[in-house]
């Protein structure tokens, strides 16, 4: 095989083909096809109910696929189970955050890592997330539930940091919280990158999302629609007058 046709393969996390998904009679995703590479973060933008969300838990497991293709690392995860994902690589943040409330923040982050085995690296990195987010640090023995909405974001993606993930899907972390927090959060997820986490992005602010993306997809009514690097749909008229306002 060709050297080049190999090292492309060897940059490509996440391959997505013909994915086609069902809700009973209704068919949420038709036909998607998207690549996500190494070290990128890429961004599913589109209205409410075209398939984003459904898109993500796809590829973590939550919901299988009717037919295609889900690629991971070269291997066909089509038929795996959720908890399979997670050990594989694959950790996913939830829109509405879904902390267990009851528990505090220090547990919430143990059981992130509930699939690990090296429980003093374990602890360890409940302390790198105390160090990438200090809020929690603050907050270690407080419920989950008392947080505010930003700190229950933090804490939901530091929880699923927890299962060292090679491909991270972020599931609407701007959802509902104050401007000055989302550029908090959103500057967490830029510095992400750089410790060599790959993003799957679900955002509503399109603008946002495809100001820290290196490439995106537009969906709409399960199907996608267009596909280019962050700055093409930026700029493409259509993105703008339906997404970007």
């Amino acid at each position: 095989m060709n050297k080049d046709i190999l090292d492309q393969e060897e940059l490509e996390v996440l391959v997505i083909k013909n994915i086609y998904v069902n809700y009973g009679g209704i068919q949420a995703l038709k036909n998607i096809n998207l690549t996500v590479k190494k070290g990128e973060v890429v961004t599913l933008i589109g209205a409410n109910g075209a398939g984003k969300s459904t898109t993500l838990r796809a590829i973590s497991k939550i919901v299988n696929p009717k037919s295609g293709e889900i690629v991971y690392n070269g291997r066909n995860i089509i038929r795996r189970q959720p908890h399979e994902a997670v050990q594989m690589g694959i950790a996913h943040c939830p829109e509405g955050r879904r902390v267990l409330a009851r528990q505090t923040v220090f547990d919430n982050l143990l059981l992130g890592g509930y699939v690990r085995s090296d429980q003093a690296e374990v602890k360890a990195d409940i302390q790198r997330q105390f160090d990438l987010f200090p809020r929690l640090a603050q907050r270690r023995n407080q419920l989950a539930g008392t947080l505010s909405g930003g700190e229950q974001q933090m804490l939901a993606i530091a929880r699923a940091l927890m299962s060292k993930p090679k491909l991270l899907l972020l599931d609407e972390p701007s959802l509902g919280l104050a401007p000055a927090i989302v550029r908090e959060i959103f500057t967490i997820i830029v510095n992400l990158r750089t410790t060599g986490v790959t993003i799957l992005l679900v955002e509503q602010n399109a603008n946002l999302a495809l100001q820290i993306a290196n490439r995106g997809y537009v969906l709409e009514a399960g199907c996608i629609t267009l596909a280019g690097t962050a700055s093409e749909l930026m700029n493409d008229e259509r993105v703008k007058k339906a997404y970007l306002g």
